[in-house]
């Protein structure tokens, strides 16, 4: 986002208050700083109620937007996303209720990249982390991002497997402020995402969080996500509720299946009755994961019309099967060849950005035009 229009943003989530209002403020006006330009007769038409007014017209943003501000230019990879932004994670937006804003630690661009979600108990037996290190590693091989909630247990090993992986990625959705790793004794794993992988919150730095703020991790979790696996999940648990609210989001549901002895496989049992897929390989998730995948590209290519810093967007590009059509695409497809190149040099090559490289190079390899191995990129051999 540009430069003007993260205060604006910050003065917007600072307001407070019913969110919805606020939503519609940014997303009908194309942008926090346009939406604070349009004054409280505007504010008022959105729904925002006399509290909220009062906050968007305070002059001081007072020391909670300071500290915030501090932590985005605190270091490299620190990202603000609105709703109203072309960045904005388009399976995520589409759900009733998203969040107004994402704090990002990390890689911005993996919550545009397919991903599976992998959750489960906390309290895992060693059989379960097995499988979720397991599958989460087979997928991530397969060009799927990991998704999960760094939560002790499946969440943990889900992570971990991921990482393990030739180029592995990982998405780390806290229920915390995005500078508090939660458990505590995960702050080395949140720290392995940030450099390789993405750790996301809805919460700014240094907000003190209650129980209310995990469920609403969960929505994310699965808005992230093309589908969720269960590995191992209690009758009533927060998988198993995120597993539902994936179900009611149109997105696929898996389920591990367990012993009938093991209570913490009862929480499976119960998705695979109620219509879940039950998977015994990761190469079954793989395989219904296809349709909603090119869902996915088809969003990204109508996100790659819209300038990376600008808060509209523009008409799709086309799909076209041969090399990409648009200028910058056309640039980078001859900086490619058949031999892995890295993204400080396709940046020299082409005179574009790493963060434009980035969703380019996510589009061509969605639509199998090119391969990546150790963070570097070749043309696929047809």
């Amino acid at each position: 986002m540009d430069s003007e229009d993260i205060p604006a943003l910050l003065r917007v989530l600072a307001a407070g208050g019913r969110a919805e209002p606020r939503r519609l403020l940014l997303t009908s006006h194309g942008g926090a700083t346009a939406a604070l330009r349009a004054g409280p007769a505007a504010w008022r038409v959105a729904g925002l109620d006399p509290a909220q007014r009062a906050a968007l017209t305070a002059t001081d943003g007072g020391p909670e937007l300071a500290r915030w501000q501090r932590w985005l230019e605190g270091g490299h990879g620190r990202r603000l996303v609105g709703i109203h932004h072309p960045d904005y994670p388009s399976l995520l937006a589409r759900l009733p209720g998203a969040p107004l804003a994402l704090w990002v630690l990390g890689d911005a661009h993996l919550l545009w990249h397919p991903a599976i979600a992998v959750v489960g108990s906390r309290a895992a037996t060693a059989g379960g982390l097995r499988n979720a290190y397991d599958f989460a590693r087979s997928f991530a091989e397969g060009g799927l991002a990991v998704t999960s909630g760094l939560a002790a247990g499946i969440d943990t090993a889900a992570h971990e497997g991921a990482l393990a992986a030739s180029a592995g990625r990982t998405v780390a959705v806290l229920g915390t402020a995005i500078d508090q790793p939660y458990p505590r004794r995960n702050a080395a794993l949140y720290a392995r995402i940030a450099e390789s992988g993405a750790v996301v919150s809805e919460l700014p730095p240094g907000t003190a969080y209650g129980k209310g703020a995990f469920p609403s991790r969960n929505r994310i979790v699965m808005g992230l996500s093309l589908g969720v696996l269960v590995v191992e999940a209690a009758l009533r648990s927060g998988a198993a509720i995120t597993a539902r609210l994936a179900g009611e989001a149109g997105r696929e549901v898996f389920a591990v299946p367990g012993s009938i002895h093991n209570p913490k496989a009862r929480g499976c049992h119960r998705l695979i009755r109620d219509g879940a897929g039950l998977v015994e390989t990761p190469s079954e998730v793989l395989e219904s994961l296809t349709a909603l995948a090119t869902t996915l590209a088809d969003d990204l290519r109508g996100r790659l019309a819209a300038p990376i810093d600008a808060p509209g967007s523009a008409a799709r590009v086309p799909g076209a099967a041969g090399p990409p059509a648009t200028p910058d695409h056309q640039r980078l497809w001859q900086a490619l060849g058949h031999d892995p190149t890295g993204m400080d040099e396709l940046v020299s090559r082409t005179g574009l950005t790493a963060a434009e490289l980035g969703s380019m190079l996510l589009l061509m390899e969605l639509e199998g035009r090119v391969e990546v191995g150790h963070g570097r990129y070749s043309r696929k051999s047809q």
